[in-house]
């Protein structure tokens, strides 16, 4: 991306709270999918491996399609203030019930439904909270949050008591409380006036800098990239299966894992950071997750290829494999807010779609990682589960959502973000004031002055105050010359 990451800048207070509010998310699900037990479900003659996470993971995709399904009206109330801290109740007592109530079929359903559901709303409130923020401060906070909640996790569990693991189920109320905070926008309310009525359609940055053939692309790519993530979810349900036995510790080289997830986060964060300084110098299109995505896939694919040599060193191939794969989900929760921005949709929605393929495919994967392991010729299903793992990780990278498909969607994503150039250039050019550098871009997207005070929180006549301020100072007549200057000067940072 060719503005982001542009140097290191301040800070921001609602930076730092979304790093750690949305660390407090990503450590709850690191703790909940992969600090427990692996609780198998006896099936007759066979037992029905992580169960638990199977459970979970189809609430969360109910919960994904549920708000998928929403009216926009119904989806604000769905990710209201109000249900946050709802739900990150939900996710600690329902997390806790196993050691409440004991292990049975009913607790894991129990737990799968409460925590499920609400984690799935919670993951698609941070998507519309991020998707507030511009790309080129949100994509690395992503890639932190997954850092520091491996490390936090990474801490608990060499703790000496036992217990420990369980104090993280807390962090779902510092997830909730961030979110509060960050107070994800209403969708319904903006397209609504004060008054009521619907607001007319608004003009898009892609209105201003997309060709129609890059819209078509954009959709294209998004199928291909959904139908990628489907395939690698498969191969982590695969995995999930073959990491351990029942009663076991679902993960036991979890600690490798954690330790290489902060690894590669802290690569991923150093190959962003160069590849935009490229991009800024003139030396290379190349999208910031360009070479992300090939790290975290060469992570995954060396676990799978080194499954047999590894274990003999202390660390599992399985957990080079989860490492790989809980950092490929960073690139694709980055990847997910790109296309909402592209594509102009809720980001929750994005989010929600975006990850129910995910969850679907890993869903998929435990079911015929179970079905390897009942025919197993004996001793051989480890490796044949981890075979069709691997292969579809590798048919996912190579045909599916590849590096040229990455290639593509730079440039989409490119032009794109001279929108966002195109307004601070007006705003320096013009010498527009802070709170007038605000409402620019909103202007150019064809808001209402209704909507404009219902996004920032101002009343409507200090809207038009300002709005007459930047007509004043960039020398327009009205809403449609200030939108000719904003396609004026997007050509001319793009060249043409």
């Amino acid at each position: 991306m060719q503005s982001g990451l542009r140097g290191m800048r301040p800070v921001e207070p609602s930076a730092l709270r979304s790093t750690l509010g949305f660390a407090c998310n990503q450590g709850f699900v690191f703790s909940l999918f992969y600090l427990g037990p692996n609780r198998a479900l006896d099936a007759g003659p066979v037992l029905f491996e992580r169960a638990d996470l199977f459970a979970t993971l189809a609430f969360m995709v109910l919960s994904f399609a549920l708000l998928r399904a929403a009216a926009p009206r119904a989806r604000d109330a769905l990710l209201s203030r109000a249900l946050l801290w709802c739900y990150a109740l939900l996710l600690v007592v329902g997390s806790a019930l196993p050691v409440l109530v004991g292990p049975a079929p009913g607790t894991v359903l129990a737990e799968g439904l409460l925590v499920g559901a609400s984690a799935g709303l919670m993951l698609a409130a941070w998507g519309r909270a991020f998707g507030r923020r511009p790309s080129e401060r949100c994509l690395p906070e992503v890639f932190v949050s997954s850092a520091l909640a491996a490390a936090v996790c990474l801490a608990f569990w060499a703790l000496p008591w036992e217990g420990a693991p369980l104090a993280l189920k807390l962090l779902a109320l510092g997830s909730a409380f961030a979110l509060k905070g960050l107070a994800p926008f209403s969708e319904e309310g903006a397209r609504q006036s004060c008054k009521g009525g619907s607001a007319p359609s608004p003009i898009t940055f892609g209105d201003l800098v997309a060709t129609k053939e890059q819209r078509v692309e954009t959709a294209r790519l998004s199928r291909k990239m959904l139908t990628g993530t489907v395939l690698f979810g498969l191969a982590a349900g695969f995995m999930e299966t073959f990491s351990s036995e029942p009663g076991m510790a679902s993960n036991p080289a979890i600690g490798a894992t954690l330790l290489v997830l902060v690894l590669f986060c802290t690569a991923a964060l150093q190959l962003m950071a160069g590849d935009a300084r490229a991009s800024q110098d003139g030396r290379g299109a190349q999208s910031p997750l360009d070479g992300v995505y090939r790290l975290a896939v060469l992570v995954m694919m060396a676990g799978f290829l080194f499954v047999p040599v590894l274990g003999s060193f202390g660390v599992t191939g399985e957990a080079v494999v989860l490492a790989g794969y809980l950092g490929l989900i960073s690139v694709l929760i980055s990847l997910f807010l790109l296309m909402a921005k592209l594509t102009g949709q809720d980001a929750a929605a994005a989010f929600a779609g975006g990850f129910a393929a995910l969850y679907l495919g890993e869903m998929a994967g435990i079911v015929l990682g179970n079905v390897i392991e009942s025919l197993e010729p004996a001793g051989e299903a480890p490796y044949a589960v981890a075979a069709f793992a691997g292969l579809a990780a590798l048919y996912a990278y190579l045909f599916l959502f590849t590096e040229r498909d990455f290639g593509a969607l730079s440039v989409i994503v490119r032009d794109a973000d001279r929108f966002d150039d195109a307004c601070r250039v007006i705003s320096s050019e013009h010498g527009l004031s802070k709170r007038e550098s605000e409402i620019l871009p909103l202007a150019l997207r064809g808001r209402t002055g209704e909507r404009i005070a219902g996004e920032l929180f101002i009343s409507k006549s200090t809207v038009d105050t300002h709005l007459r301020r930047i007509y004043a100072k960039t020398g327009t007549h009205g809403r449609q010359e200030l939108i000719d200057l904003g396609e004026r000067t997007v050509r001319r940072l793009g060249g043409k």
